[in-house]
């Protein structure tokens, strides 16, 4: 079973959350065969590794993680792969894998050139 875990960076206020939560939210009702997980740096939880454990103890043998972060920062340098690799040793017959960071994606950069361009 493949899976996915959209990957944020977490915050102090609760309220940060919300968008990814509906980003969840979307994904289930667009995907309802590939489960979902969200998962934070810091701050918030689940934590990436009790995501992965999360979906590992639903069967999952396969999982992408979407960092949705703008930009590749120093948290997508340094932490990010410290913390897959961490995953990776704990689940070794699980097929772990991560996109680059949303914000890379150009047809994510045009959804929001599109969104300030409505703005006027």
């Amino acid at each position: 079973m493949k899976a996915i875990i959209l990957f944020g960076h977490g915050a102090r206020d609760a309220r940060w959350r919300e968008p990814f939560d509906r980003l969840a939210t979307l994904w289930q009702e667009q995907h309802p065969g590939t489960p979902v997980e969200l998962a934070f740096l810091e701050m918030m939880q689940p934590s990436l590794e009790d995501a992965v454990k999360s979906l590992c103890e639903k069967g999952t043998s396969q999982i992408t993680v979407v960092p949705v972060f703008f930009g590749q920062g120093g948290h997508l340098r340094n932490d990010f792969p410290a913390l897959l690799e961490a995953c990776q040793k704990q689940y070794p017959n699980l097929k772990l894998s991560a996109t680059p960071a949303v914000g890379e994606d150009l047809a994510v950069l045009q959804a929001i050139v599109d969104f300030g361009a409505r703005a006027l």
